[in-house]
């Protein structure tokens, strides 16, 4: 019951899952163990996975009548969420990632400040926890300035007014009158979202209180695919709204642009300077990329000072590899029409 003797909202959990075997029965775990009094419903939307995940949430589902699965033939994360969200009957939808656990207060918190700020859409912070040493060092650069750039739902912050949200906790009536997930953005859907529940005159809210595990992409390819589809998005978001973007976007794109420029300057000098050429002074090009490797380096020193020496080497490589997949993937999609150039990025 809510402090005035009303009944609790019903609860709507929607995840969209493809291909998360290993993850999803975690996922769904955390979701069953909700110290929430209200009723609860969770309904996954199946894309076409090949190594298990439909068959493994069949198996789920036949457990437990609060678990329903219903088929997403698109595949992607917005066509999953809103196949999802029109299956839903409660008044509260709580989006899920098939990577998060959630710890078992999550709910009874989010609709607690759901209610008392009048959001349209709560959300917290996304704590990313390793596995392997890999996975760790991923997970420093989530939660660190030097490699994410330090937003509030990756390092925390006050509670209030936002942006945009991680996962989210919305009212289910908002989601319908503002057309729910765009379909045709298939990253960076959520803060498109909350640009138009804003925009409408809602209000989009961030609580520390709100505290998600995360587990990271358990391979160095799949990584780079992951920030290289982000960027894209993300490229092509800027393009289609320039306004309301943070600087915080345009960081690694520079980046790219002026290490680029700067290995070109500097083989340039070196050609020069066999020539006997004026052009050897192009060698200074040189410090451009040297300062970025020095950053990276002295970066992930302070970052991973209290990991052990296999974490702290893997997070001298996954920083670069999170800023410059995200950097040239958002030069892409800022160019050019990311729904051509994410073919075979994968999800």
């Amino acid at each position: 019951m809510q402090p005035d003797g009303q009944p609790l909202p019903g609860v709507s959990y929607v995840m969209p899952v493809l291909n998360e075997v290993t993850e999803v029965r975690a996922a769904v775990g955390s979701l069953l163990d909700q110290d929430y009094d209200g009723p609860i419903e969770i309904i996954l939307a199946l894309g076409p996975s090949i190594d298990g995940t439909n068959e493994l949430v069949e198996e789920m589902s036949r457990a437990d009548p609060r678990i329903r699965a219903v088929p997403n033939p698109a595949g992607s994360t917005p066509a999953g969420l809103n196949v999802a969200i029109r299956h839903s009957v409660h008044p509260v939808v709580v989006r899920v990632d098939a990577h998060s656990v959630l710890p078992p207060e999550y709910t009874r918190v989010a609709v607690r400040v759901l209610l008392e700020s009048g959001a349209d859409n709560v959300g917290g912070i996304m704590r990313a926890e390793g596995r392997t040493p890999f996975e760790r060092a991923v997970a420093l650069a989530y939660g660190s300035r030097v490699g994410l750039g330090g937003t509030p739902h990756h390092v925390g912050g006050q509670a209030g007014p936002a942006e945009t949200a991680y996962l989210g906790v919305f009212r289910r009536e908002r989601l319908v009158e503002v057309g729910l997930f765009d379909e045709g953005i298939k990253r960076g859907q959520d803060w498109e979202l909350n640009r138009r529940l804003r925009m409408t005159g809602g209000t989009v809210w961030f609580t520390p209180e709100l505290v998600v595990t995360y587990r990271p992409r358990p391979s160095l390819r799949r990584l780079v695919r992951q920030f290289v589809a982000t960027g894209l998005w993300r490229g092509e978001l800027a393009r289609r709204f320039p306004t309301g973007n943070g600087l915080r976007y345009f960081v690694p794109p520079v980046m790219v642009v002026a290490v680029s420029g700067g290995v070109i300057a500097g083989i340039v000098g070196v050609v020069g300077a066999i020539l006997r050429s004026a052009l050897s002074w192009a060698m200074l090009g040189f410090v451009v990329p040297g300062a970025y490797l020095a950053f990276v380096v002295v970066g992930a020193s302070v970052v991973a000072r209290r990991s052990d020496p296999v974490t702290r080497a893997w997070l001298v490589v996954v920083l670069p590899c999170i800023h410059i997949g995200w950097g040239i993937g958002f030069v892409l999609g800022f160019l050019a029409r990311t729904s051509e150039l994410t073919t075979h990025t994968g999800r």
